[in-house]
């Protein structure tokens, strides 16, 4: 997710950039299944106007925050379950 502050507008963009990072994979994924739901690609956003369109994205990212941040807790849950003693 991209960020452009110009005269005090903030535009999101979720054009794919090459970051190597698993997770701002997953974050697309989870922002194209939150628009697929509302009947929306990444594309047809665009085609939207502005306001709506910047409406969709900020809620679509709420969303991938939130999913990832389940991904990650579960993660770190079973981390924790894999490191803990077993009890004999």
């Amino acid at each position: 997710m991209q960020y452009d502050r110009s005269d005090r507008e903030v535009f999101m963009s979720v054009e794919r950039t090459s970051t190597g990072d698993p997770l701002s994979e997953l974050e697309r994924a989870f922002m194209a299944e939150f628009l697929r739901d509302r009947g929306h690609t990444l594309e047809t956003v665009g085609m939207l106007p502005p306001a709506e369109a910047r409406a969709l994205l900020q809620q679509a990212s709420v969303y991938a925050s939130c999913r990832l941040t389940e991904v990650e807790s579960r993660a770190h849950f079973v981390d924790d379950m894999h490191r803990r003693p077993r009890d004999s």
